[in-house]
């Protein structure tokens, strides 16, 4: 097939699917073995749109392509939807997105240390809406789960990456940052020693979960 045929395969591709393709994905529906030729392809379909100042974008987001409206048109899919509910996350939920968006691997207690609140409803919040999961257990004592951000994040977000996450230099101050980088140094200096052996069923604190 011609390049022109190949962009209205996936230009139609794009924007029929709900989850991003990747440019594997894409080659093997063409029938295409040439990975690197599909990504030069869609390179030059994401410059036409944007060339020509279409209403609709096609974008790099999390590992994949994906077409979208652009975010200057947002208000007029809010008003079309205006009747709908929408779910929006609060304050404390942005807070601790955050925490794990830029820290990753981060466990409760130390989510917890950097805000000084309690975070159990927030981080119920964004595994519902699956915006963090669990990334696995710190070898701590007790075993602490760590979390992580997770594609949809990626997605909801609009980032191909986590490279793509501004420098945190430019959102946040030096002096909070070092606050930030002392709490977590007070919090690991007062947790008990831990033994040679991990004990699997040891009562956790009131800051670590068990699950």
């Amino acid at each position: 097939m011609d390049d022109l045929e190949l962009k209205k395969i996936m230009e139609t591709l794009l924007f029929i699917t709900d989850e991003p393709l990747t440019a594997e994905r894409i080659s093997k529906i063409c029938d295409i073995d040439d990975v690197k030729y599909i990504n030069e392809k869609l390179e030059e379909l994401k410059h036409n749109y944007d060339l020509e100042g279409r209403a609709l974008q096609i974008m790099k987001v999390a590992g994949g392509w994906q077409m979208s409206t652009r975010p200057e048109y947002g208000i007029w899919i809010r008003k079309l939807y205006q009747t709908r509910l929408t779910l929006r996350l609060s304050n404390a939920a942005l807070e601790v997105l955050s925490i794990v968006a830029f820290k990753q691997q981060v466990t409760k207690a130390e989510i917890e240390a950097i805000r000084g609140v309690d975070s159990s409803g927030p981080i119920d919040t964004l595994i519902e809406r699956k915006l963090i999961t669990n990334v696995g257990r710190k070898e701590t004592l007790g075993r602490p789960i760590m979390y992580g951000t997770t594609d949809e994040f990626l997605k909801q977000f609009g980032l191909n990456s986590l490279a793509d996450l501004p420098n945190l230099d430019s959102l946040v101050s030096t002096e909070a940052i070092a606050e930030v980088n002392t709490r977590l140094l007070e919090l690991n200096e007062n947790q008990p020693v831990e033994s040679q052996t991990i004990v699997e069923d040891i009562t956790p604190s009131n800051n670590v979960e068990d699950n």
